[in-house]
């Protein structure tokens, strides 16, 4: 299709045979590194503007390759013309642009007709709950299933505050602390408390970036 899934319009059609065979083999080609060219029908932003918006003028930007990886590629089912996997891969893979190269492979072309996203770092969709379970909960049940704040933040490093620097972070104020690169950390007070994320810089201060609003 134009856009690569269901919502462009059609192109191309081709007769569609395939095995499970075949269709296993050609998967295991796309595991591994490889470059991939982000697709015009995307939220990625040339000179502010997002691509979709050039793509619906009918515009086309020229856009670089990325090196992506694809850890493992499983075939789930095959219904006539509509084959389902399941990808593992890292962070800037766009599915529709796979799709389409799995398609241009086989020979026959192909677009996405449907996309979940299963898990996210360390959180899976099956660990997850609706809005509706959640309110028909008494709230220590929900407190038993709600993960903490920093749950969201346990790629980065921690550090732990003294009382004095707790304030001074609190009030917007940095504070000395030596490091040996500036990426992000999660900043906890005395008593354990999750404070909120720091930014260090090579000059040995750390400044407060993002707090939690009711730091007792």
């Amino acid at each position: 299709t134009s856009t690569g899934d269901q919502e462009g319009e059609v192109v191309s059609e081709k007769k569609v045979a395939l095995n499970e065979a075949q269709l296993k083999d050609t998967l295991k080609k796309f595991i591994g590194d490889m470059t991939q060219i982000p697709p015009m029908y995307s939220a990625l932003k040339f000179a502010g503007k997002p691509l979709y918006e050039y793509a619906r003028e009918g515009i086309e930007i020229e856009r670089k390759s990325r090196l992506i990886k694809i850890y493992d590629i499983k075939l789930i089912s095959i219904e006539e013309s509509i084959i389902t996997i399941e990808v593992d891969c890292s962070k800037g893979t766009y599915i529709r642009t796979l799709a389409e190269d799995i398609g241009e492979t086989l020979g026959c072309g192909a677009h996405l007709k449907g996309l979940t996203r299963t898990q996210t770092g360390n959180f899976k969709l099956s660990d997850a709950l609706t809005i509706e379970a959640l309110e028909a909960m008494s709230m220590p049940s929900r407190e038993k299933v709600l993960l903490p704040t920093d749950a969201l933040l346990e790629g980065l490093s921690s550090i732990k505050l003294t009382m004095a620097q707790t304030e001074a972070i609190k009030k917007g104020q940095s504070i000395d602390f030596i490091s040996e690169n500036d990426k992000e950390v999660r900043l906890y007070s005395a008593s354990g408390q999750f404070v909120g994320v720091g930014q260090p810089d090579l000059q040995g201060r750390l400044f407060p970036k993002r707090l939690i609003a009711n730091i007792l």
